[in-house]
């Protein structure tokens, strides 16, 4: 299962369900994915086919919408 946190910008945000423990969070845009890290802080921890403004750009708006994205990984892993 893999439920959709949030779309903005023609990415995709979204969780792996089960995936490891540490609160992370998934991108998917047409041409690439990424995963970024949410704790301790927000950072990169891998990508694929991504440019480098795509990945400035998931960033961007992983930081505007960070309070959202950590609140439903608790609401989603707390089940």
């Amino acid at each position: 299962m893999s439920p959709t946190v949030f779309r903005a910008g023609g990415f995709r945000f979204y969780f792996f369900s089960r995936e490891e423990a540490r609160m992370h969070v998934h991108v998917q845009a047409q041409s690439g994915e990424a995963k970024f890290w949410l704790e301790p802080k927000l950072e990169l921890a891998q990508f694929t086919g991504l440019s480098q403004r795509e990945i400035n750009e998931a960033l961007r708006l992983l930081e505007e919408h960070k309070d959202d994205v950590r609140s439903s990984w608790k609401k989603h892993f707390s089940r």
